[in-house]
C-alpha cells in the first residue's frame, strides 16, 4: 500500500507563539486515518500546515511523492488535497449548484455522483447556501471538496454541532466513501462513530504526535490520558 502523505517533524509557529513541536503521521493510500486530540492540541493547525494554509517551520510534508512545503495552498489543492474545513465556510451568496462546481475537476466525481451521495443537494439545486441548514452546509462543503476530484480528502470536524440525524447521514457517507477507496484524513469528537472508519489513529498532545496506531490497540489507559475531558 503506497504511502500517499507523509507527514515528519513538522513545527508551526503564528507569530512568535509556537502551535506545533513535532507532528508526524502517514496516510496510506485507501486509507482512513483519524487525527485525535483534545481541543487545542493542534490538529486544525496541523491540517492548515498540510494544505499550505499556515507555512511550518521544520520538518516536511510529502504528498504522492511531492515535497509540498515550499507550494501556495492552491497548488497543493491542485495537486489532489480536498478540505473540508472546520465551519463549513461555503459561499453564501451562490446557489448550491454554484458552489458545487466552483471548483470542479475532471474525474469519477460528477453533480450526478454527489447528489446520489446526498441527495438532500440536489433537492435544494437552486437554493442559496446561506439558506440551508448546517447539516445541509456540511453536506455542500463536503461534496464540493469532492467536485475537486481529491486524491486525499481532509475532514476538519464534519459532524460538529449537528443534529443527531444529519450526523448519522453524514457518517454514512464517510463509510460510502471509504467503500469506495478515497484515502481520508479526518477530525471528529465523536470515538463511537471515528473509530470504526478509521484504519489507523494518531493522536497529538500540546502539538506532539503522542502515539499512534490501529483502534484496536487505543485502550482505555490511553483514552484517558489524551482523549478524556
Amino acid at each position: 500500500m503506497k504511502d500517499l502523505l507523509i507527514v515528519s517533524a513538522i513545527e508551526t509557529f503564528y507569530g512568535p507563539s509556537q502551535a506545533l513541536f513535532g507532528v508526524d503521521l502517514t496516510v496510506r493510500e485507501g486509507e482512513v486515518v483519524a487525527l485525535m486530540g483534545r481541543n487545542g492540541m493542534g490538529k486544525t493547525t496541523t491540517i492548515a500546515s498540510i494544505c499550505g494554509l499556515e507555512k511550518f517551520s521544520a520538518g516536511t510534508v510529502t504528498f504522492n511523492g511531492a515535497d509540498v512545503g515550499p507550494l501556495p495552498s492552491h497548488k497543493i489543492a491542485r495537486l489532489g488535497i480536498g478540505l473540508v474545513p472546520e465551519g463549513r465556510r461555503c459561499f453564501p451568496n451562490l446557489t448550491v449548484y454554484e458552489n458545487l462546481v466552483a471548483a470542479a475537476r475532471p474525474g469519477a466525481w460528477t453533480l450526478d455522483r454527489v447528489h446520489k451521495l446526498f441527495p438532500r443537494l440536489k433537492e435544494r439545486y437552486n437554493q442559496y447556501a446561506s439558506t440551508l441548514s448546517g447539516g445541509e452546509q456540511q453536506m455542500l462543503a463536503i461534496g464540493r471538496a469532492l467536485m475537486t476530484n481529491p486524491i486525499l480528502l481532509i475532514l476538519d470536524e464534519a459532524t460538529e454541532g449537528l443534529a443527531p440525524v444529519i450526523r448519522k447521514e453524514i457518517w454514512q457517507a464517510v463509510r460510502d466513501l471509504k467503500a469506495s477507496g478515497q484515502s481520508i484524513l479526518i477530525v471528529d469528537k465523536t470515538l463511537s462513530e471515528l473509530l470504526p472508519v478509521a484504519d489507523q489513529c494518531v493522536i497529538l498532545e500540546k502539538g506532539t504526535t503522542v502515539w499512534s496506531g490501529a483502534p484496536a490497540d487505543l485502550n482505555r489507559d490511553i483514552e484517558n490520558r489524551y482523549l478524556g475531558v
